[in-house]
């Protein structure tokens, strides 16, 4: 069992690392974003994959934690993004 966990963690990262090239190759920020979220999630798969084949109990505290920061990642590039821009929730005709 522990070969087959190796095995889909190995493709699990594989498929990262074409996340990359969408990174690098991206048209916009948010397919860059999309692409980071993607990297994001497949380390913490490749990392539970890891871990559960190994044994080691601590690699899910470390993958909750980068769970946590791509969230907040991603909270972060929408403020970012949305910043400065109007307001076209229609908040503004009501008044």
């Amino acid at each position: 069992m522990a070969e087959f966990l190796l095995a889909a963690a190995l493709f699990v990262l594989a498929m990262v690392a074409l996340g990359f090239v969408r990174i690098l190759r991206g048209p916009g920020d948010a397919d860059r974003m999309m692409a980071a979220q993607l990297i994001g999630t497949g380390g913490i798969g490749a990392l539970l994959l890891i871990g559960a084949a190994m044994g080691v109990g601590p690699v899910v505290d470390v993958a909750l934690t980068l769970a946590l920061l791509a969230a907040f990642a991603s909270v972060a590039f929408f403020k970012a993004v949305t910043d400065g821009q109007p307001d076209d929730t229609g908040a503004a005709e009501r008044e």
